[in-house]
């Protein structure tokens, strides 16, 4: 029996002489593996919907075991994400994380929607990358069951505080004690972007204005946090931060 999807390629493996196993992040079953036959021939019919960090309606069927792609058709390629290896890499992190969370015995369509969002503000909308980083790395922290309080710090009361404990997802004064963990400072700026990010609809997620240093603060929090609440690290984030160095 066909069935029919559309779905994000997170990740994509060779298999035997000219096929592909490719990991596919769908609103409908989350993340799925389909088998793309004959897929690095030239010739191939599905070459082009069947690409790395595509978004494509696949059609598919159980062949020998495998779930295998039948038809393809291209939604949206992306494709300045391929035009700028720091936004290539960047997806790939992204990619990265979309793949460790909806293996962890979760699915929501949600995800598919941030990540989808996110490469269309990497490739179209040429947002900043550092924004853009930080947005879908704590609205995924969100996603994933980790939202943080944000509102005063649980040791003073105090709605203006200058930190955030990443260990225990609060916001929390530097000169406050009672809580332990690792506590990064945030200035005003960067609280705002966080409450901002935390609070807005998925369409205006990206649309916000930060200062150079807000900006900075703010992609430390909230990579930190990511990577202490999610309690691993990511090889794509390491290849990105080489990518960086002067």
């Amino acid at each position: 029996m066909y069935q029919k999807v559309e779905g994000l390629i997170l990740r994509e493996v060779n298999y035997q002489d000219s096929d592909k196993l490719l990991d596919v992040l769908t609103k409908d079953r989350g993340l799925i593996t389909l088998r793309a036959r004959g897929v690095r021939s030239r010739s191939s019919r599905l070459r082009g919907a069947c690409q790395l960090f595509c978004y494509s309606e696949l059609t598919y069927f159980d062949r020998q075991g495998h779930e295998t792609i039948q038809e393809a058709v291209s939604l949206e390629q992306f494709t300045g994400l391929r035009q700028d290896m720091e936004k290539l890499a960047l997806a790939s992190y992204f990619a990265q994380v979309a793949q460790t969370v909806s293996q962890a015995d979760f699915f929501t369509d949600e995800l598919l929607s941030l990540i989808l969002n996110a490469f269309y503000a990497l490739s179209a909308l040429n947002r900043p990358k550092e924004l853009v980083k930080a947005v879908f790395e704590l609205r995924v922290c969100l996603i994933a069951g980790f939202a943080p309080q944000l509102d005063v710090c649980p040791v003073c009361g105090s709605s203006q505080p200058d930190g955030f404990n990443v260990s225990q997802g609060s916001v929390q004064c530097l000169n406050c004690s009672g809580l332990e963990g690792i506590r990064l400072p945030v200035c005003q700026g960067t609280l705002s972007a966080l409450r901002y990010i935390c609070n807005q609809t998925p369409k205006k997620l990206f649309s916000f204005q930060i200062s150079d240093s807000a900006l900075c603060e703010l992609s430390a929090v909230c990579e930190t946090y990511l990577v202490t609440q999610m309690e691993r690290g990511f090889s794509a984030l390491d290849f990105y931060k080489t990518l960086l160095i002067p």
